[in-house]
Formats: C-alpha cells, structure tokens, sequence
C-alpha cells in the first residue's frame, strides 16, 4: 500500500504545524529536536518519556528507532533515526508533539508533573502509551488524576486511528500476557483524542528486532502496521 499525494502531503503539513504550535505553547527555542539535522526541514521524532514510579520506562530499547525507520519507508514522511528521550520537566518538552510511554512496572508522576502532562496534552500534543505488561493498574491510576472528568474511553473497530494509513479491524493481539483480548482505549478532550492506550496487545514489543521475540513475520507486521496507524493519526489529528 501507498500514501497518495494528497494524504502525504496533508501529513507532513500537520507534522510542521505541530511544531509551530508547540513553539508558540513551549517557547521558539525549544524547535531545534524537532527540525533536520541540516537543512532545519521539520521530521518526525517520538519522544520516550522518562517517567517517575520506579518502572522500566526504557523497555524495548529497539523498538522506536525501528517504528520510525518504517513509518518513513511506508508513508515517504521524512523521520529521524533514533528517538528523543524527555521527562515532565524538561525544557524541550514541547518539541516533541508525539509522547511515548511503555514498561512493565509503576508509573507515578508528582501532582507538578502531572499538571503539566494536561497542559502539553491540551496545548496540542498527543500521548500513546502501550501496557507491556504490568503498567495497566499503575497507569490507570494516572490518568484517573489526570483528567478526573474524562475517562479511558473503548474505542470501537471503526474509529479512525484504525483506519489512517491501513484499514484494521481493530488493536492487534502481539504478544498473549494472560491471554485476554487486545483493547484500545482513548481519552478525549474538547472532541480531539488526545491519548491512547493499547492494553494486552504490546505493539512495542511487535516492533523490537526479530530477534529479540522471535515473533513471526505476520505478528510482527500487525505490529508495524498498528504502529503506523498510531503516528499517522495523531499527525494527521492535531
């Protein structure tokens, strides 16, 4: 499958427009992670959080520089090699419109943290995170402080994060954990999603070199199609 020209197009103009909005919410010296290394043209980059709680926030250590290796390969939008590594507090937050959480174990922001996860979420940023078995009660927990009146929301087969780049039934199931079904969950604000949550699915795990898992070729496929999928729609949905 391939992007047409006018979706191609429309994402790579919604991918500069989010670093426009991030340097008018963050600050005009903060664009520089999320510009080329030459030519200052805007790319693509993933933002790992570094979170508090003591969990393996680090986990997969393989999987975002191979997420955004493909993206590019498949959809002609212009990635960075590796990811960016930030926590709640650091200065170039808001370089980063797209934010990644993963791990096995707690997370736990402090309550200043977590004020400023709403505002970077409700300034135009967008929060993936994916359970890797163990994050789930944790990571519930967080966002029940969150946003108190906005609930981790199902997200039916036909919403559209399943449907941006490749046409899916649904969240994948990647790796078993304890055997119950994938699920997508979203939280939305003002009408905009503005995090998603894969729980007993583990897209990052689908993503790490074949070696690591030793999954077959069509797992890890649904991996990388999902894993498309995710980064088109909140590029594509600011």
């Amino acid at each position: 499958m391939t992007l047409d020209t006018t979706l191609k197009r429309a994402a790579a103009q919604a991918a500069a427009g989010l670093v426009c909005l991030f340097c008018l919410a963050g600050g005009a010296d903060r664009t520089a992670a999320a510009q080329g290394p030459e030519d200052g043209e805007p790319e693509v980059r993933i933002a790992r959080l570094h979170y508090e709680g003591g969990g393996d926030w680090y986990c997969d250590p393989s999987s975002l520089p191979n997420w955004l290796a493909l993206f590019q390969a498949r959809t002609g939008i212009r990635c960075a090699a590796t990811d960016a590594v930030v926590s709640l507090d650091s200065e170039d937050l808001y370089s980063y419109p797209f934010l990644y959480v993963s791990g096995h174990g707690r997370i736990a922001p402090r309550e200043g943290d977590l004020a400023e996860l709403r505002r970077y979420l409700d300034s135009g940023g967008f929060l993936y995170a994916d359970d890797n078995y163990g994050l789930d009660s944790s990571f519930r927990a967080m966002v029940g402080q969150l946003f108190p009146d906005n609930d981790l929301e199902p997200l039916a087969g036909d919403h559209p994060i399943y449907h941006s780049f490749y046409d899916l039934p649904g969240l994948p199931k990647i790796h078993q954990h304890d055997g119950e079904p994938a699920r997508g969950y979203g939280v939305f604000r003002n009408g905009r999603m503005v995090l998603f949550y894969s729980y007993s699915s583990d897209i990052g795990d689908g993503l790490e070199d074949p070696d690591v898992h030793q999954d077959p070729p069509e797992v890890r496929e649904a991996a990388a199609k999902m894993a498309v999928n995710i980064l088109m729609y909140a590029l594509t949905h600011p």
